[in-house]
């Protein structure tokens, strides 16, 4: 079986989907940072369904990475010619695999800074996207300023010195088109942040204006930031999903990719110097993301949370087994229903009703296998970012708000770090000891995971947010995750 390279696509079974298009013909338009499993599933599968159609020959990839675990990649990249496959793994037990080519290029920053801003300075290059988590945007979690104590922010800030962050490596790159008068390309946000385009302007700017100010106001003024909302689970490849797409599909792929079925991308179409037509495959390009943004944090994300710990105390350890259990699903779908849509406007183009039921259709996949383990990971930057503005606004209302509150105090007893059976749990979140501290205290004080008003604000002040959460939190002490839900039906 060879290994997955331009050389060895000629040898693939002709019913497993190749690149039809001349890669060799295929033009870097595209930069972009945090080459992961997501971005692989979700922007370069849309520019290869473009490519596979004709177009957007010149709106190839050029992958970078900046962190050192990014080098596994590189060496994956060099090895495959860019190459991969895609498999949505039906509900059914079905795979549908596809190699995708629109990758043409990958880049190690740490091996050759100057190639990554030569790259991004190139008139060619007209977006410069990212998906790098939202640790990669560096902002104070409390303040939701940059973070200029990051040691490596430190070294770029120095006079002469070779980049080593993605803020360093893109400004320098717009200083050479400015001075070089070449546009500057739009900087596109992928990540799965409230406002992503407005928080990369605010970071990216904030970083600029400290090495050079005159250039940072030069980025305000020129530089589109576009928003966008992003939506496609994609698990992380295991060596198991190596060996059976190698069995499946004769195809020995280094680093694959398995994702669900489903996909979506709203995209604000905000754009400097152009961009692929993406709207021809399935892209929904708008004037204003919000509506659908707050609609996937308050429905999928803040359902993800519902599901979790729930889900996890009362001894699943993989979503779809959870929610394939109709107290579960249940809760979800009346969690949805009567507490986070009631906070929507109305959603251009999407029936709420039908989006809610995909949403239970997708966390119940059995092949997915996605784990409430990685839904109930850091938990005190997601929950006060996916459902405490629902229970806010709800309060505000004078609207339901006992199922929310649950879901916040089956995070307090998942917090306590045991589950029924007396198993430990692994908490991680970056406030992980100081929560599990607290957490320990729910028993004698029922209050005291909610006190913490760095995480909670004033919500310890609301008397009926406090009496739906403590009296969840007494059935889950007394009578298990199961008698917790019953309740609240």
């Amino acid at each position: 079986m060879p290994a997955l390279n331009n050389a060895a696509l000629a040898e693939i079974d002709a019913s497993v989907p190749k690149p039809g298009y001349d890669r060799s013909q295929v033009a870097t338009g595209i930069v972009h940072f945090g080459v992961g499993g997501f971005h692989r599933a979700h922007q370069a599968m849309y520019l290869d369904t473009l490519m596979n159609d004709g177009a957007a020959l010149d709106w190839g990839i050029c992958g970078v990475g900046v962190m050192p675990s990014d080098r596994r990649m590189a060496d994956v990249m060099a090895a495959q010619d860019c190459l991969y496959t895609l498999v949505l793994k039906h509900a059914d037990g079905t795979y549908e695999p596809r190699v995708i080519g629109s990758i043409v290029d990958y880049k190690f920053a740490p091996n050759d800074p100057e190639d990554v801003i030569e790259t991004m300075a190139a008139e060619t290059t007209r977006i410069v996207s990212l998906t790098v988590t939202e640790g990669g945007y560096n902002f104070h979690h409390v303040t939701g300023e940059f973070n200029f104590d990051n040691p490596d922010v430190k070294h770029d800030l120095e006079h002469g010195a070779a980049p080593k962050t993605t803020f360093g490596l893109v400004t320098e790159a717009l200083r050479r088109r400015r001075d070089r008068n070449i546009a500057p390309f739009t900087l596109m946000s992928c990540d799965n942040i409230q406002g992503n385009g407005d928080v990369a302007k605010k970071m990216f700017t904030a970083y600029a204006k400290a090495k050079d100010a005159e250039l940072g106001e030069w980025i305000v003024a020129n530089v589109q930031f576009p928003n966008s909302m992003v939506d496609r689970i994609t698990p992380v490849t295991t060596d198991d999903d190596r060996a059976e797409i190698a069995e499946r599909f004769g195809i020995e792929d280094a680093w694959p990719v398995v994702c669900e079925p489903f996909t979506q991308w709203v995209l604000e179409d905000h754009f400097s110097i152009g961009r692929p037509l993406y709207e021809e495959v399935g892209v929904q390009i708008v004037d204003d993301v919000m509506p659908y943004e707050l609609m996937k944090l308050r429905l999928l994300n803040a359902s993800h949370q519902a599901l979790a710990y729930f889900g996890y105390l009362a001894g699943y350890r993989y979503a779809h087994d959870a929610c394939q259990d109709r107290l579960l699903a249940d809760f979800l779908m009346d969690y949805m229903t009567r507490e986070g849509q009631p906070t929507l406007a109305p959603v251009p183009g999407v029936d709420l009703e039908d989006y809610k039921r995909t949403l239970i259709e997708r966390f119940s996949n059995p092949e997915i296998r996605d784990t409430l383990a990685r839904l109930c990971a850091e938990s005190s930057d997601r929950i006060p970012k996916w459902l405490l503005p629902v229970v806010r606004e709800q309060l505000a209302a004078g609207g339901e708000i006992h199922r929310s509150a649950a879901v916040v105090a089956s995070w307090a007893r998942y917090a306590e770090g045991t589950d029924e059976a007396g198993e430990p749990i692994e908490i991680v979140d970056r406030l992980a000891d100081e929560l599990t501290a607290i957490a320990r205290h729910n028993r004698d004080n029922p209050t005291a995971f909610i006190e913490n008003r760095e995480v909670f604000g004033d919500l310890v002040d609301d008397e009926r947010f406090v009496a739906a959460y403590t009296e969840t939190l007494r059935r889950l002490h007394e009578h298990g995750a199961k008698a917790a839900l019953e309740a609240l039906q």
